[in-house]
Order: structure tokens, then C-alpha cells, then sequence
């Protein structure tokens, strides 16, 4: 395990915040299943609870393990088209991590991302976490380390840097209703996702 793998990893099962590369943008992350982990995350970033945040893993058997209750159809929809650009809203009845879903604590937004060998490391060994855009209201999703506003970079343990990202947040589709649904069209292309999703049933 490299020293940056190790410091990271450590940092999020301390509770404290990290900064990680994924396939979109740069990503503020805490350890998803420490309330106030997540709370820390909403504090720095500005930003209020009730909105709801994706829990992003490695793989989609780290979803599975922190949300029994995706096995099933929920797992297939996710395995249709992750790990790629894509948030996917699923059932969550069991309303497990409360902290991540707003108003809506029967569904949970989920992300597997295709992450380089260093942010895949510590997000399988220290994750899942949940992770939104590193940074402010209202400011640009950072492309690179350089862009991550210094007031997100001073208040978290670590920040690893993955070099240029596309700079185009997630797609985010709802599948908790009979047809998926797009909520916001973004780096995962539309049409073939929801062709794959349709395919599930």
C-alpha cells in the first residue's frame, strides 16, 4: 500500500475528510457509514443535509455489503450500468444511512465510479464514502487538485491527485418508480443507460 493510499485510508476511518479523484470530477468524501463523517462533509461544503448524496463504492459488491437490501433487482439495475458515469437512485426500505437521504430516506443514491488504482484503493479499503463535488455553492466543479477552492482543501485530511478529470459531474437516474427516470443528464451518455436499465425490468 503506497504512503498516500495508507494516509487516506486511515484519514476516512478516523472520520475525518478526504479529497479523491473519480471519473468526473474531484470529490469530497468521508466514511459513508459515520453520521458525523457526513455531517463534517455537509458543514465543509456548505451545504444542508436534507439535500441527498450518493454513496460511492469500488465495486458493486461494496454497495451490496453496506445495503443488504440492493440484492436483488436493485443490484441488477446497478450491475446494468456500473461502475461507469453514472448516480443511480435505488429502493432503500430498509432506510439504512439515514444522513445521506434527505427528505427521502427510502431511497439511496448510489455511484461505482471508474476509478484510477489509487482513489479505487482507498475507496474499497476505506469506503464506501459518500462523496459530492469538492466544491462551494454556486462554484465550478474542479477539473484538477489546483481547482479544489482552498477553503474545501484546508479542511480535509488528505487530497489525492489524479491529475486532469473531464470536469462533467455524474448522470443521475431514478429507478425507484416502474420506468427509469433522468434527473440530470451529465457525463454518462442517456440513451444507452436507459436502454441497459430497460433491459432489467
Amino acid at each position: 500500500m503506497t504512503d498516500v493510499v495508507a494516509r487516506a485510508v486511515a484519514a476516512l476511518r478516523r472520520g475525518d475528510l478526504v479529497v479523491l479523484p473519480t471519473d468526473t470530477v474531484y470529490g469530497l468524501a468521508a466514511a459513508a457509514r459515520l453520521e458525523a463523517a457526513a455531517l463534517a462533509l455537509y458543514r465543509l461544503k456548505g451545504r444542508t443535509s436534507i439535500q441527498p448524496t450518493a454513496i460511492v463504492a469500488a465495486v458493486v459488491d461494496d454497495l451490496v455489503a453496506a445495503v443488504p437490501e440492493l440484492a436483488g433487482r436493485p443490484e441488477a439495475l446497478a450491475r446494468a450500468v456500473l461502475p461507469g458515469a453514472y448516480t443511480l437512485v435505488l429502493p432503500n426500505p430498509a432506510q439504512r444511512l439515514p444522513w445521506l437521504n434527505g427528505e427521502r430516506p427510502q431511497a439511496i443514491g448510489v455511484r461505482v465510479p471508474l476509478l484510477g488504482p489509487l482513489a479505487g484503493a482507498i475507496v474499497h479499503q476505506g469506503g464506501p464514502v459518500v462523496a459530492t463535488s469538492a466544491n462551494l455553492p454556486g462554484g465550478a466543479d474542479p477539473r484538477s487538485a489546483a481547482e479544489i477552492p482552498e477553503q474545501i482543501a484546508a479542511g480535509v485530511a488528505a487530497v489525492v491527485d489524479g491529475g486532469r478529470l473531464p470536469g462533467v459531474p455524474s448522470t443521475v437516474i431514478d429507478c425507484t418508480g416502474g420506468e427509469p427516470v433522468v434527473l440530470r443528464a451529465g457525463a454518462g451518455p442517456v440513451e444507452p443507460a436507459l436502454e441497459r436499465l430497460s433491459r432489467v425490468g
